[in-house]
């Protein structure tokens, strides 16, 4: 019976993500923040993680957000209507800043981190942040950081390792037991780990189905 729900939030999911995805907002500081709609998700994650190739296979689409061989590029919360026209969406995809840059100027990287700490505090329509990790690299100490600011802001996360394809079977399972044990004492965590790809599409049906799976309880 559980396979069965599982298999159905996967295909809402898929459902979901097959629908319109539209850029509507760009924010840089907390006054520039769109009114609180829809449930929003946020993506979080180091520079170079390949969130925005994550963002692309999730919504079908290879230009939604933009990929650069210069990570740092995301300098600001992009905001996406998901499932509906602007105004009519069922959810809202959030692009964060990345973190951990070191070419980046230091105001600019303490532009970002406050523009982030911003949005997180009382932001009653985020619905979770899914922090990507690298799985051939595993948690890292500014990873630790971004978890900590997570849960003293009580929000929701859960992890989506990427670069799936890279690794072999037994590394694999090594790192996702790795990173639900650094999870397990996190009060803010969820503790399902989702190993993804954006190369060869491994996860992305389940990352998919975890976002249908949330939009249902919170609409429950």
């Amino acid at each position: 019976m559980q396979d069965a729900v599982e298999t159905d939030f996967v295909e809402q999911g898929r459902r979901l993500f097959a629908g319109p995805c539209d850029f509507i907002f760009a924010s840089a500081k907390a006054s520039d923040l769109p009114p609180a709609g829809p449930p929003e998700i946020a993506f979080a994650g180091r520079s170079n993680v390949g969130k925005s190739s994550l963002l692309n296979a999730l919504t079908g689409r290879k230009t939604l957000a933009r990929v650069s061989h210069t990570p740092g590029r995301t300098q600001q919360l992009n905001f996406f209507a998901l499932g509906g026209a602007p105004g009519a969406e069922r959810v809202r995809l959030v692009d964060m800043p990345g973190y951990g840059y070191a070419a980046v100027g230091k105001e600019k990287v303490a532009n970002w981190s406050q523009s982030m700490r911003d949005y997180l505090k009382g932001r009653a329509s985020l619905a979770r942040v899914f922090v990507l990790i690298d799985g051939r690299r595993g948690v890292k100490p500014l990873d630790e950081e971004m978890f900590d600011l997570l849960d003293q802001s009580a929000v929701s996360y859960q992890i989506a390792l990427t670069k799936h394809d890279e690794l072999k079977a037994a590394e694999r399972a090594a790192v996702v037991a790795a990173t639900a044990q650094t999870l397990a004492k996190r009060p803010a965590a969820f503790p399902e780990v989702i190993f993804t790809s954006s190369h060869s599409g491994e996860g992305i049906g389940a990352l998919r189905g975890a976002i249908a799976r949330l939009l249902s309880e919170r609409n429950a």
